[in-house]
């Protein structure tokens, strides 16, 4: 059986579609089997107030997608424009292979795995903002 699997700590909230869902007071593992659930761990949400980088604002539009606000189908060809973008100024070999890996996943659907290697990066882009600056 194949499906998203989240590992959940102790009261850890998650966002599954629309509702907020806490854990108890032990670890937890769920398996999503319901393709194009809407989740989002409330821990890794972005606040639209710190979407201000190109890689910032690029996850924010993937954690509407995961949320539900925005529809995949519509905003797919956006997220996939700014991701070639992104991976023209990234030239860190292993920023430029999460990139394509997030393009794999978007063309794949799989927005939440874009989303954690999107995230993985924040701290690859102010290095890089700082270079600039």
């Amino acid at each position: 059986m194949s499906g998203l699997i989240l590992k959940l700590a102790p009261k850890e909230r998650i966002l599954l579609n629309g509702a907020v869902l806490e854990n108890g007071d032990r670890r937890a593992k769920l398996r999503i089997i319901t393709p194009r659930a809407h989740i989002l761990r409330l821990r890794e949400a972005l606040h639209p107030d710190h979407a201000d980088t190109p890689l910032r604002r690029l996850c924010y539009t993937v954690q509407l997608v995961l949320t539900g606000d925005i529809s995949d189908r519509e905003t797919r060809p956006v997220i996939l424009h700014q991701l070639d973008e992104l991976i023209l100024i990234f030239k860190d070999h292993k920023a430029r292979r999460n990139l394509e890996q997030a393009v794999l996943a978007i063309h794949h659907g799989q927005f939440y795995k874009s989303y954690k290697l999107l995230r993985s990066l924040m701290a690859d882009e102010k290095a890089l903002l700082k270079c600039h600056a």
